[in-house]
């Protein structure tokens, strides 16, 4: 079963080397393995959090969105999308906050920090956050969580917040799931060899430090940029601390293993910082001169990204939309007129006996199906998560599943595969039985 990877950049400015390195670069990389399904997306409501400036938000969206397709990440394998496009995220967001627990959001790093630098300065503590800035922990929960995401490449400051997505899905499973777990458990993903890369000044590369380095800057203005990295005061010849320089954390987040080795060698010889900061424009200038000019080309056709992300926001709706229904469901928010036809069926139910129950042990995430005497007569597979569970057991309800008996087994088969079978019965009858209660699970 495909796992599925999910990620997302903040639509604030131009992308920058760090951005690309630490998310865009290892996202794109992750959507051409055969057994992944990519989900990647355009952080525009997040945005809203950090600037006010409509049409910065704006060109960042274009840009962000050309550098995506630009770095070679193909539409047609992944699912790439406006965070806006998706309705269904913001009503998530409001399902999930109100299971969030407030100390939760108290302890996350971008609400401290804030915190702090108000009581520094002598301020209220909370002046100027707004509640935007507190509770996107929650929005990026919904983000993850919609679509049941495995894997989240993130830089190591956003580690905490996957980790808050699993608390608040887990909190929304245990009151609402009834045994059945509607999300996921996220794990993040980080590229140790990239990390968070340094800016100009040593510091986290950032937008709100201003010290970065434009991805698609002209050659020009890539060298211009290298040459203002600060260095030490150690002159050609002396031996460098290659391990505690900026540039060649740069530079190796980029180089190969071998042309990482011989720097950081030369470095210790005396290598002037001047020729490695040429070393470092090099590099990088012929890793990015191709899709610097493919995204100065989409840059000039904004219908064309614009066709290409709407047609995104269809695949990702077709998952949002009906999984948002069953959330909808489980916290009661249901159609009135559903309301007698459920009754009727719960009283079928209820008269002809056969039922199911899902649980988990350490195969996974399974079901099996009583009959009326609630014996066992189907055991599932295990799943990787309870999403992929609830799918089949769906199929067997639905009588979309393949039941065949075969040695004494009843067997149910999904396109093919075997994904739940009964205990070996004692003889045909006892198996012609098994059918018939699942049958009749069927016919509820």
């Amino acid at each position: 079963m495909k796992k599925r990877v999910l990620t997302g950049i903040t639509t604030t400015g131009t992308p920058h080397l760090g951005n690309y390195a630490g998310a865009i670069r290892p996202a794109i990389e992750a959507s051409k393995a055969a057994d992944v399904e990519s989900f990647y997306f355009l952080a525009d409501y997040h945005a809203l959090i950090k600037c006010d400036d409509p049409a910065r938000i704006q060109q960042s969206r274009l840009e962000i969105a050309a550098t995506w397709l630009a770095g070679g990440l193909d539409p047609e394998r992944a699912t790439f999308y406006r965070q806006s496009d998706i309705p269904e995220i913001p009503e998530l967001t409001w399902l999930l906050t109100c299971v969030a627990a407030k100390g939760l959001l108290n302890r996350a790093h971008a609400y401290k920090a804030a915190v702090d630098q108000n009581t520094g300065a002598g301020e209220d503590p909370d002046a100027g956050i707004s509640m935007g800035l507190f509770s996107y922990p929650v929005l990026m929960a919904a983000d993850i969580l919609m679509f049941n995401a495995n894997r989240v490449p993130v830089g190591r400051d956003q580690i905490q917040h996957v980790e808050m997505a699993r608390d608040i899905g887990q909190r929304f499973n245990h009151l609402f799931g009834g045994g059945r777990e509607f999300f996921v458990m996220p794990e993040a993903e980080i590229a140790e060899e990239v990390a968070t890369l340094p800016g100009l000044d040593g510091r986290k590369m950032s937008k709100s430090y201003d010290n970065t380095i434009p991805l698609f800057s002209s050659s020009k203005e890539l060298k211009a940029a290298i040459a203002r990295i600060v260095t030490d005061s150690r002159l050609p010849g002396e031996p460098k601390d290659a391990d505690a320089s900026h540039l060649f954390t740069l530079y190796k987040a980029f180089a190969t293993a071998e042309q990482s080795v011989q720097m950081h060698a030369e470095l210790g010889a005396g290598l002037a910082w001047g020729e490695a900061k040429q070393r470092l424009f090099e590099l990088l200038d012929g890793q990015l001169a191709e899709p610097r000019e493919r995204y100065h080309e989409l840059l000039a056709r904004p219908q064309d990204l614009e066709d290409i992300l709407q047609a995104g926001a269809v695949k990702a709706r077709r998952i949002a939309t009906p999984f948002l229904a069953e959330l909808r469901e489980a916290v009661g928010l249901r159609n009135f007129a559903q309301i007698a036809v459920a009754g009727e069926k719960k009283a079928k139910k209820a008269k002809k006996g056969a039922r199911t129950v899902s649980f988990r042990d350490e195969s996974g995430f399974r079901f099996r199906v009583l009959n009326a005497a609630g014996e066992d007569v189907l055991l599932s597979s295990g799943f990787a998560d309870g999403r992929a569970a609830g799918m089949v057991l769906k199929a067997l309800q639905a009588g979309e599943l393949d039941l065949q008996i075969e040695g004494l087994q009843l067997l149910a088969l999904h396109n093919g595969e075997r994904v739940a079978a009964s205990v070996v019965l004692a003889d045909e009858a006892a198996c012609q039985q098994a059918l018939e209660a699942v049958r009749e699970l069927v016919a509820d």
